[in-house]
């Protein structure tokens, strides 16, 4: 019998069960961090590759190792689910969990289409479950700390946004670089980190247009020597190659802007930088937390006392595990619940739509720039 009531929480007094599916490396950062929280057992891993889930099963001491992720999820041992499978099954996968009742844990990207993020988000709504997407970003501390100036009305009404994530040589290879798998390439892997921040920051506004470009000069640069880098755990070579470099300008219906760049291939340095801009004051979050105002008639730069000005990984996934944990025991209500997956996946639809028709997209139902309506403006036209 599962450990969560009928209404699909775990009581507080026992500790949550939880079900991996994905073995590969995502799934580590996710294990060591339930492993360090004593609210906590890890009950069963699931993966495609059976051999690799019983390694990991009994480095955590579970007692169920699967290859059927149906089954999986809804094994009454199990109370709550960390997807950290390929993209392109994360909503089966979700779904499933979600059928059966349980809370998901969900890796970013949530959908590679916006289709399959409306499905998630209806399962959600019909299940006694939830969903928490892996923005995980967001649960660092400077990110939180800026969360809060944003709030408290610091730095005024958010109007731009600019966000660059450019690896020189950091394609992970495997599946997460075969489009018809991954969904696409740095900018729905390294760029949706960003525009989850952003969107998140600027209290979810509602997109209306989306330009978009993305290039595929480089290729993955495999021969590239001296240079460690995060790689799938399965390195499959892939006959459809995702970009890149890609980009695009966002503009909402209240008027703001919203720049990102990423790259995984680019004869240039590392980069990662985020900023956003307000009417009474800007930050810069990456590389690290700077707040920038204007008092008694002078610009100052305010650098919040914090130990992790910058983004820390560990910190980030034991924030997010440990909120999730509240959230199965009905402590809180889902930070990043599925509507916040699919306010992303419109943008990613669109920016590649627009990428491959060198068009804008318009996500409001008018027709792109001036005239009359045009045809090759909507998503699914442009993707055509």
């Amino acid at each position: 019998m599962s450990a969560t009531d009928a209404s699909g929480l775990a009581p507080a007094t026992a500790p949550v069960r939880v079900g991996v599916v994905g073995a590969g490396t995502i799934a580590g950062l996710h294990l060591a961090a339930y492993a360090r929280n004593p609210d906590v057992v890890v009950a069963g891993i699931c993966d495609i590759d059976g051999e690799r889930a019983a390694a990991r099963a009994s480095e955590h001491g579970a007692a169920l190792v699967s290859t059927d992720f149906r089954a999986f999820v809804a094994d009454p041992s199990i109370d709550a689910v960390s997807v950290c499978t390929r993209n392109d099954t994360h909503a089966e996968v979700a779904i499933a969990a979600l059928e059966a009742g349980k809370s998901v844990l969900l890796e970013k990207p949530m959908a590679v289409t916006v289709a399959q993020a409306e499905a998630i988000v209806a399962a959600e709504a019909a299940s006694a479950g939830s969903v928490q997407v892996g923005y995980v970003r967001r649960h660092s501390s400077n990110a939180v700390t800026l969360k809060r100036f944003v709030d408290a009305g610091d730095l005024g009404p958010l109007y731009y946004a600019k966000a660059v994530f450019l690896r020189q040589a950091g394609d992970p290879g495997g599946w997460f670089s075969n489009r018809s798998v991954s969904g696409g390439g740095p900018l729905i892997d390294l760029g949706v980190h960003f525009l989850d921040m952003a969107l998140w920051l600027m209290g979810f506004p509602e997109p209306v247009a989306v330009t978009g470009y993305a290039f595929h000069r480089l290729g993955s640069r495999g021969n590239i020597r001296g240079l460690t880098r995060y790689l799938s755990a399965d390195q499959t070579p892939s006959d459809d190659p995702v970009e890149d470099l890609a980009g695009a300008l966002v503009r909402f219906a209240d008027g703001a802007v919203l720049s990102i760049e990423t790259s995984y291939s680019l004869h240039g340095r590392d980069s990662q930088s985020f900023e956003v801009f307000g009417e009474r004051g800007g930050a810069t979050l990456e590389p690290e937390l700077r707040i920038t105002t204007e008092l008694h008639d002078t610009v100052v730069e305010i650098a919040p006392n914090i130990d992790a000005l910058s983004f820390d990984l560990d910190e980030g996934f034991q924030v997010e595990i440990d909120t999730f944990v509240r959230t199965v025991r009905g402590e809180i209500p889902s930070v990043a619940p599925a509507a916040h997956g699919l306010h992303l996946a419109r943008i990613l639809e669109a920016v590649y739509a627009s990428a491959a028709s060198g068009r804008e997209v318009r996500l409001d139902g008018h027709p792109a720039g001036l005239g009359a309506p045009d045809p090759d403006a909507t998503v699914a036209d442009a993707a055509a």
